[in-house]
């Protein structure tokens, strides 16, 4: 059989899913091959985000177990669920103080689409799919693992397709089809929590044409896969940068996932050279995945919302008109993210008897979250003045010479060491490297500021409002 763990009876512990990353996978970090990255000075705290997950109350009762589960991986089949899952991801998010915990998520997205796609492909194909499927995901919710996903591909020369492109690796694709399954080459980008994780779900990045066909493949596999191997990138918000509070507690990294002639057995193997599912299965992934973007990063406003407060009391300012205005505008950033979810929650498509969250009002709230962020920064890195490029460094405050004078100066409404501190923060938060981070990904994470756009205008219904300006012009 290809499941390598045995049935767990009960949730699984933070202490079980640490220990289960020393299983031999292929990790690189700065150029060094990683034997623990539970132990290793700057992973581990990834590492032990992901592990958060297991301290935080999901359990959710699922009808085709008969048992409770990780809310994650139950399928929505009404409003009411879809509200759940919105709840649990914006208190997972609360709970790793406002960075988003993937570790379930974005698998459990992507296992939410192939359970509406797979039984299209095989009334059409007369193929497995739904069952391998729902089979996986019962086996991934009994043992309460993390899985992370591998969308995006490398893409290579943008002006060509798949099949066109002088180097196939480019996209991840089928090389060889056995009897016991497929091997398949290629590397995806942006794996967010890949090397942190217990199983990787591939699926397409894009539609496909049938000269695309062998790049038309979505499975599973384990993180210690011989042929696999994660190259994380440089933890820039955390090393070299003393002033860090929040990357010292939590971050999540992505890595460039490489999948070197990796053995998949049909068992784990749920789109296989359908090329005409491929468009349909990114594009479910990418709805419900963009749900839980909205309803996580309401919870990351409350970051920036909570340290400009905090900076405009430290500094005295909090009932300045301008300053209400930008704790106005940062207000405005959550909370239209928050209803976004609601709504869309609310008035799901039903397909294959599972509610969809309604892509139209996802998608808005995903827009306007990737249109708006740089006015969060904005708003934060004003309301703490240009200190946050010229705040000295910790070791300065720990200087007995130095930091009397750097407590007594830096005082405002409140005294030097704690102003300082929130100062620290706002730093992070709007001026370092971790600013750039997040910059890139409110703009591109779950989809691209133009994804959303071709979304909305895909999605959106224009016969009502054509039908009230058609009637005006009739003549009476």
């Amino acid at each position: 059989m290809i499941w390598e763990r045995p049935l767990l009876s009960a949730m699984r512990s933070r202490e079980q899913f640490l220990a289960s990353l020393n299983d031999g996978r292929e990790a690189y970090y700065r150029g060094q091959r990683v034997d623990s990255i539970a132990e290793h000075p700057v992973l581990r705290i990834a590492a032990e985000h992901a592990a958060k997950l297991y301290d935080v109350p999901r359990e959710l009762r699922d009808p085709a177990l008969g048992q409770d589960v990780s809310g994650y991986f139950v399928l929505p089949r009404s409003p009411a669920e879809l509200l759940a899952r919105h709840r649990l991801v914006y208190a997972t998010t609360m709970a790793c103080h406002g960075v988003f915990n993937i570790s379930q998520a974005i698998g459990s997205d992507a296992l939410a689409a192939m359970s509406v796609i797979a039984p299209k492909i095989d009334r059409k194909h007369a193929t497995p799919y739904a069952a391998r499927v729902e089979a996986y995901r019962r086996r991934v919710a009994t043992e309460d693992l993390t899985l992370a996903l591998a969308q995006t591909d490398m893409k290579g020369d943008r002006r060509r397709r798949p099949h066109e492109q002088p180097d196939p690796d480019m996209y991840v694709h089928v090389t060889d089809v056995r009897p016991e399954g497929i091997v398949v080459s290629g590397a995806k980008a942006h794996t967010t929590q890949a090397a942190v994780s217990d199983e990787i779900v591939v699926i397409p990045t894009r539609a496909m044409s049938e000269k695309d066909a062998d790049f038309a493949v979505a499975f599973a596999v384990p993180a210690a896969t011989k042929g696999l191997t994660f190259i994380v990138r440089p933890i820039e918000e955390l090393e070299g940068n003393d002033q860090a509070i929040l990357a010292r507690s939590d971050y999540e990294f992505e890595t460039i996932t490489i999948f070197d002639q990796v053995f998949v057995p049909w068992e784990r193997v749920f789109l296989c050279r359908e090329h005409e599912f491929a468009g349909a299965v990114a594009i479910g992934f990418a709805t419900y995945h963009r749900f839980t973007a909205v309803s996580y990063r309401a919870a990351t406003a409350n970051l920036y919302l909570g340290t400009a407060s905090l900076v405009a009391r430290t500094n005295g300012i909090s009932e300045a008109s301008h300053v209400r205005d930008k704790m106005l505008r940062l207000v405005l950033y959550k909370e239209v993210m928050r209803m976004s979810a609601l709504t869309a929650a609310q008035f799901p498509l039903m397909d294959e008897g599972q509610a969809i969250p309604n892509p139209l009002y996802t998608n808005i709230g995903k827009l306007y979250s990737n249109q708006n962020f740089s006015g969060v920064l904005e708003a934060l890195v004003d309301l703490s003045g240009g200190i946050l490029a010229t705040l000295p460094a910790r070791s300065d405050f720990e200087n007995p010479v130095e930091g009397p004078y750097l407590a007594k100066y830096l005082a405002a409404a409140e005294d030097g060491p704690r102003r300082t501190e929130v100062l620290r923060l706002a730093k992070e938060l709007g001026v370092s490297s971790f600013a750039g981070y997040m910059m890139a990904l409110m703009i591109h994470a779950e989809g691209s500021v133009e994804a959303s756009k071709m979304a909305i205008l895909r999605d959106y219904d224009l016969t009502e409002a054509e039908t009230l300006v058609e009637g005006l012009l009739t003549p009476k």
